[in-house]
């Protein structure tokens, strides 16, 4: 890939329309509540389906993993702690949910105010992805 053909992937990334997008996504699940509430099956698999395909609903998980979560600088099994613009559009385009994930690091912090620890898991940014959206 050259070097004009990663800015654009920057500039597209940062041109998102990220309202829009939202728009799209919430009239989608608003139409899947209401065909799940009419009792209509075959609609609503069907617009699951065309929510889980859409690169609307993709783009918005990838946005929300690696821009807006709290842990977005911890690093999973992958060590992945950050992704560029040119990054995040490949990880939109390359979403997929038939794939198998790979495994949660599973680090042990401790309890406030005890000794104890708790597990806390931290997965690695591509099956994160996958189960927000």
């Amino acid at each position: 890939m050259s070097n004009t053909q990663s800015k654009q992937l920057m500039v597209e990334w940062h041109s998102i329309n990220w309202r829009k997008l939202e728009r799209s996504v919430y009239k989608l699940q608003k139409r899947i509540y209401q065909a799940s509430a009419r009792g209509d099956v075959k609609a609503y698999r069907r617009l699951q389906h065309t929510l889980m395909k859409s690169w609307s609903a993709r783009a918005l998980a990838v946005r929300r993993v690696t821009q807006d979560n709290q842990g977005k600088k911890t690093a999973g099994v992958d060590g992945v702690k950050s992704l560029t613009p040119k990054q995040r559009v490949e990880l939109t385009d390359n979403l997929n949910l038939g794939t198998k994930v790979s495994p949660t690091r599973r680090v042990w912090i401790p309890k406030p105010g005890t000794e104890e620890k708790r597990p806390l898991g931290i997965p690695t940014v591509y099956p994160y992805c996958t189960l927000i959206q």
